[in-house]
């Protein structure tokens, strides 16, 4: 039950992403770019996510377990690390320049785009050079 729950919350996401443009680079960049023509639609889609999940989680937080799995898989590592510095540099450097990150950019490929097969291609070279190093 849990993978059928996991896939129908990766469509709903994925419908999500597409519907707020999230998938366009030239959108995100947009939006990114708050010194020139910025675009505050994706800041919309932000809210208006908070405003639906944030009572949600207040209704669940309380509880034992999630409905469809045994526990909850909480992180309990607070620290900060080089691992994570250096990984969120390489993230928000990646969604800066290019407009992607990991969901979208996988959501685009469905679009046959070049730019976001490039990208999901490096994106994986990166994942597998980045495990060599844990």
């Amino acid at each position: 039950m849990s993978k059928i729950v996991s896939l129908v919350c990766g469509i709903i996401f994925g419908i999500g992403l597409v519907i707020s443009e999230m998938i366009n680079p030239e959108k995100v960049l947009g939006f990114l770019n708050i010194f020139r023509d910025w675009d505050p639609s994706l800041a919309f889609v932000m809210i208006g996510a908070l405003i639906i999940s944030t009572p949600i989680f207040h209704l669940f937080k309380n509880n034992n377990k999630p409905l469809f799995l045994p526990s909850f898989s909480i992180p309990t590592n607070k620290e900060i690390d080089k691992k994570l510095i250096i990984g969120s540099i390489f993230f928000g450097s990646g969604w800066g320049l290019v407009g992607l990150c990991p969901g979208p950019a996988i959501t685009s490929l469905a679009l046959l785009n070049i730019s976001s097969i490039i990208f999901v291609l490096s994106m994986f070279i990166g994942f597998y050079i980045a495990s060599k190093y844990n």
